[in-house]
């Protein structure tokens, strides 16, 4: 019960990767709110917050666009609604195009960059500005863990926009950690590697799967908890004396 008594919001809670951290944060005793345009899980099966209060847990879903600044506010105004603190802020919800540069229209990234840039920008902003307000629990008035990328640091194929959204993503972490450590806010990013969702279409392609476990050290591709695991302990005051980072979670794929 790492959490207990805690409070989080998750963007992009209703499937897959998001889904699994805020089962995991709920798991430890934090209080969720569950941010997306809907309940309904991708992959299918039950959704996040019955999932949390069958057991045991407490959450709520609030529809949430991270693209608009209100709907951010509603949800990290209904995360403080019990205790007047928003405790951890993982900004998760990513979108993709599945194209090169010379296929990528305007609208589509328009489209990428809301959400994977500036949906981050206005998370990271609600939750500054509810944290100053807040008194400390020792050292931490308050935690932000984004959802980052590998591809944030090296290509993404096929899907240019994606991984210049997620290299956005890892520098607006640093310059977030660098600006408001005195104020004893925290800002980590978490990095997957290729995490096994349960989507369909061009994320399990035999092309791409190949790719990736060529790419991989590890015997096996990622799964949603290991990621969960990781945004646990950069929430948790285990997490000490560390901001500014970017955790991967790769099965070493940057070290190959």
């Amino acid at each position: 019960m790492r959490l207990k008594g805690r409070a989080a919001v998750v963007t992009g809670a209703a499937s897959g990767i998001g889904k699994a951290i805020a089962l995991r944060l709920a798991a430890e005793g934090a209080f969720v709110v569950v941010a997306d345009l809907t309940e309904t899980p991708r992959e299918g099966g039950t959704g996040t917050v019955e999932a949390i209060r069958a057991a045991g847990g407490a959450a709520v879903f609030r529809s949430c666009d991270v693209t608009r600044a209100d709907d951010l506010a509603a949800a990290v105004a209904a995360a403080a609604e019990p205790t007047g603190r928003l405790d951890v802020m993982v900004n998760n919800a990513a979108i993709g195009t599945d194209t090169p540069l010379h296929e990528t229209s305007e609208a589509d990234w328009d489209r990428v960059m809301a959400v994977n840039a500036k949906g981050v920008f206005l998370g990271c902003r609600e939750a500054v500005r509810r944290m100053l307000g807040q008194d400390p629990l020792g050292e931490v008035r308050g935690r932000i863990v984004n959802i980052s990328s590998q591809h944030g640091m090296i290509r993404a194929p096929n899907d240019f926009a994606y991984g210049v959204g997620k290299a956005a993503v890892v520098y607006m972490t640093r310059q977030i950690a660098g600006d408001y450590a005195a104020d004893g806010i925290v800002c980590n990013a978490v990095a997957p590697g290729k995490v096994l969702t349960g989507k369909t279409g061009r994320a399990v392609d035999p092309e791409m799967l190949a790719y990736s476990r060529a790419r991989t050290p590890w015997p096996r591709l990622g799964r949603p908890e290991d990621v969960a695991n990781a945004v646990l302990f950069l929430a948790s005051d285990e997490a000490s004396y560390i901001t500014g980072e970017n955790l991967m979670v790769d099965g070493g794929w940057m070290a190959n």
